[in-house]
């Protein structure tokens, strides 16, 4: 689930003339939402110890669930790797706040649980990402037929630190998504706690059932026939060298 995002004065500029007015491009990065923090664990846990890791799962699950209802938190949920790598996680987990206080305090809580050193975390490699995004949204509710897409791709240097083009491009895209129901939720986050390439940011979605996978799919390619000057601009402002992707089975998540 990381947007210092690029571009060129050229490529600014194509974007003011593909859309319907310049002013309309400023206008929305001018209108951010407040910051939201999540906090991913990344698991790579033993085959023979599944079973058991998801048992802990529904026991963190239970602490998620109240924190959210006190407003501690804005979401949680946790997914299983579809297309896992030799040595690269199979299951993890996210939760996300309004600041790094909150993601904070819960966490403290969340490692001294009886499950914090149970079998299978012990026996697991693992990754910890803080991240941030202002650009997302999500349906309420809780939801159990998900399928999280993370694009992770990496910013060529000197570019637009504002997010203009991924504003005028994708999250445009997703929100209309958002509203025809193909989506539970998405996210464009960077890292807070930097533990990677700072020039790196994610485009996350979370879909609504397998179909929503294939709907994001022919939404883009619509949107690069229809727009091809702004989605050219997207594609000349990253490298496509450093895209990696992931596909995962959301196995719940539940968002105020």
């Amino acid at each position: 689930m990381r947007i210092r995002i690029f571009g060129m004065l050229a490529v600014l500029c194509a974007l003011m003339f593909a859309t319907p007015s310049g002013k309309q491009v400023l206008a929305q990065s001018k209108s951010e939402k407040p910051v939201m923090y999540t906090y991913v664990s990344e698991w790579t846990v033993p085959r023979a110890l599944w079973g058991d890791y998801l048992k802990n799962e529904a026991a963190d699950n239970e602490m998620l669930k109240k924190a959210v209802a006190d407003g501690s938190l804005v979401s949680y949920g946790s997914f299983t790797v579809l297309t896992h790598q030799e040595g690269q996680p199979t299951h993890g987990s996210w939760f996300s706040a309004g600041s790094m206080a909150d993601i904070l305090k819960f966490l403290e809580g969340l490692r001294t649980t009886p499950g914090a050193t149970s079998a299978p975390l012990a026996a697991a490699k693992h990754w910890d990402y803080v991240l941030e995004s202002r650009d997302y949204d999500a349906h309420s509710g809780t939801f159990t037929n998900g399928y999280l897409r993370v694009a992770n791709w990496r910013s060529k240097p000197g570019g637009d630190r504002e997010g203009q083009i991924i504003r005028a491009t994708v999250v445009p895209l997703l929100e209309k998504l958002m509203a025809d129901g193909a989506l539970h939720a998405y996210q464009v986050d960077q890292e807070a706690v930097h533990s990677s390439d700072p020039g790196s940011f994610d485009i996350v979605i979370i879909t609504n059932g397998p179909e929503g996978i294939d709907k994001f799919h022919k939404a883009v390619e619509e949107a690069e026939k229809s727009n091809p000057a702004a989605w050219a601009g997207f594609g000349s402002s990253v490298e496509s060298a450093g895209h990696r992707d992931m596909l995962a089975r959301v196995s719940s998540m539940t968002h105020k």
